[in-house]
């Protein structure tokens, strides 16, 4: 796994995608940027994790904060809105101290894709 300085170095990049991935288990397609992430982070779990909320706000931003080796994940539809998810995840080895995506009507996308 690659340490935590390359993964956000990579990430920073991706300023839009070139190919909308999608598969039989998650509810939306996903970026580049996304897959990237994923496979970097071996966090397919994250993205299993927003598909099984299934929510219907067209703007969503989903935020992963790490503390330790526990994490809570949230979710709102705007910055300054009330969070409308969250769920504390008791243990990950999820490499980055936090990570904000969102998901745009039907997209789930890195911040720096938007």
């Amino acid at each position: 796994m690659m340490t935590k300085d390359q993964i956000e170095i990579n990430l920073r990049q991706y300023c839009g995608t070139e190919q909308y991935w999608t598969n039989d288990v998650l509810c939306f397609s996903y970026t580049d940027g996304v897959k990237e992430m994923w496979e970097m982070c071996e966090a397919y779990w994250l993205l299993t994790t927003i598909s099984s909320y299934r929510r219907k706000e067209q703007f969503q931003i989903w935020e992963l904060k790490k503390t330790g080796t526990s994490a809570v994940l949230t979710m709102k539809e705007d910055s300054d809105e009330p969070v409308l998810v969250r769920q504390k995840i008791e243990y990950t080895d999820f490499p980055l101290d936090e990570i904000k995506l969102y998901l745009i009507d039907g997209v789930l996308l890195l911040t720096s894709e938007y």
